[in-house]
């Protein structure tokens, strides 16, 4: 039986909002931003998606006659690609546009996990491809003076223009092409919001209505980790799963941990000896290469070395209980860090933080750490997170101390090609306290 899961940020709600130069597009996006005050709502510019110019248009750039109102000056296949993989949940790199050398930059921007994308831009309701994609069509209208004298203000403050370029520019380009380009996307908006952000009763709309997605998406988050529950509570350990033989060592070790008569320097010098065995363990579920090499004596010795470089991705804040074992282990190890909580009003985890190496995808294989593991909801959504950075899936080694049978069994099922590495299998619904034993507060 195939059993799938899909993270609170895939089918990303995307927002359009188009209008003409100096309409308040972006005040608007910011402001929802704002009143939403949530982590998981991104801002993307349709400005960082201007065409790469030929070297005599940038020179006509630069003598302000090329046009930057047009359609042609968007490149729409990029930005619709974009689009495409932010509602399949993948990250996504933004080009950074240059206003000042009228040329993009080279490098990016990453935007990864969203729930909510608001799209701003003179042309964000214009193509019918992007258009399928928007789940609300907002047009942004004010006063034509008005536009002009804010595009004037920014221009020359934030885009080094000077006045008599930017007037040349209005006349020559941005007022005919709103006429015919910018006004028609007005009839196809679903709200239309006149006076920027002092339009409080429009904008009011637009927040209620992402909160109900937000609340929507949440709802049903919840229910498919409730359904994954249900389809493997009654099954057994699946065959991706290993547990630390229960040596007298290890017994006696794990006794000393679970004692509430154990202070926290004794907790953490006998956990820190189970997590260098338990990322041991973890390493003999590695790929390795043959390789020879000459011992002191001169006589070839025909060995294993790992595949290529191993990294390990820190669940925050319990995995760095994990770190000291992880260098007596693999003292070069680089690492990565995501911050994943459960919210205490609906029991879903979410995504606060990540940071990786860039060149994560690239490494042969990849450890989780995180002491303790209930329902596997944050686990699924770590795994997840380092699929879609393009790490594969059977290079992924997840390393736990403890752990629900049910969340090691949804962690299983819906990555079977993932290695699980066990201290011990305990209660589903046993409370966290390993980070807090081990750091003391």
């Amino acid at each position: 039986m195939d059993i799938h899961y899909s993270p609170p940020w895939a089918d990303t709600s995307i927002i359009g909002i188009a209008g003409s130069s100096g309409s308040g597009k972006t005040s608007i996006a910011l402001e929802v931003v704002r009143a939403l005050n949530l982590p998981w709502v991104v801002i993307l510019s349709m400005d960082s998606f201007y065409n790469v110019l030929t070297p005599a248009q940038h020179e006509a750039a630069f003598r302000n006659e090329f046009d930057f109102d047009s359609p042609e000056a968007i490149d729409f296949d990029v930005l619709v690609q974009v689009l495409k993989d932010l509602k399949q949940g993948k990250k996504v790199d933004i080009p950074v546009y240059s206003f000042e050398k009228h040329a993009r930059e080279d490098h990016t921007t990453t935007i990864y996990s969203p729930h909510i994308l608001v799209l701003e831009g003179i042309f964000a309701l214009y193509d019918p491809r992007v258009l399928e994609l928007l789940d609300l069509r907002i047009f942004a209208e004010a006063d034509a003076d008005l536009c002009l004298s804010r595009r004037i203000t920014r221009d020359v403050r934030d885009r080094g223009r000077d006045i008599e370029g930017c007037i040349k520019q209005w006349f020559g380009f941005v007022k005919p092409n709103f006429q015919r380009y910018v006004q028609p996307q007005r009839d196809i908006a679903d709200i239309i919001i006149p006076r920027g952000i002092q339009n409080k009763v429009a904008l009011d709309m637009v927040v209620k209505h992402i909160q109900r997605k937000l609340l929507e998406k949440s709802i049903k988050h919840q229910e498919a980790l409730r359904v994954l529950g249900k389809q493997v509570a009654d099954e057994p350990l699946a065959e991706n799963v290993y547990l630390l033989k229960a040596t007298p060592q290890i017994a006696a070790m794990d006794t000393v941990l679970q004692s509430q008569a154990t202070d926290s320097l004794d907790f953490a010098f006998y956990f820190d000896r189970l997590a260098a065995l338990l990322i041991e363990r973890a390493m003999d579920n590695l790929t390795f290469q043959q390789k020879a090499v000459i011992t002191p004596l001169g006589v070839t010795y025909h060995g294993l070395e790992p595949a290529g470089p191993v990294c390990a991705v820190v669940i925050l804040r319990g995995g760095s209980c994990f770190e000291r074992g992880l260098r007596r282990v693999v003292p070069d190890c680089r690492s990565g860090r995501m911050l994943i909580q459960t919210n205490y009003r609906t029991g879903e985890p979410e995504l606060h933080y990540q940071i990786l190496p860039k060149d994560i995808g690239k490494h042969h294989n990849v450890l989780v750490l995180d002491p303790q593991m209930a329902s596997g909801g944050a686990a699924l959504m770590a795994v997840k997170v380092l699929i879609d950075h393009g790490v594969l899936e059977e290079r992924i080694v997840f390393v736990t101390y403890l752990a629900g049978k049910i969340g090691v069994n949804r962690l299983a099922k819906v990555f079977p090609k993932m290695k699980i590495v066990v201290c011990r299998i305990v209660d589903d619904n046993e409370e966290r306290w390993v980070e807090g034993k081990y750091f003391g507060c």
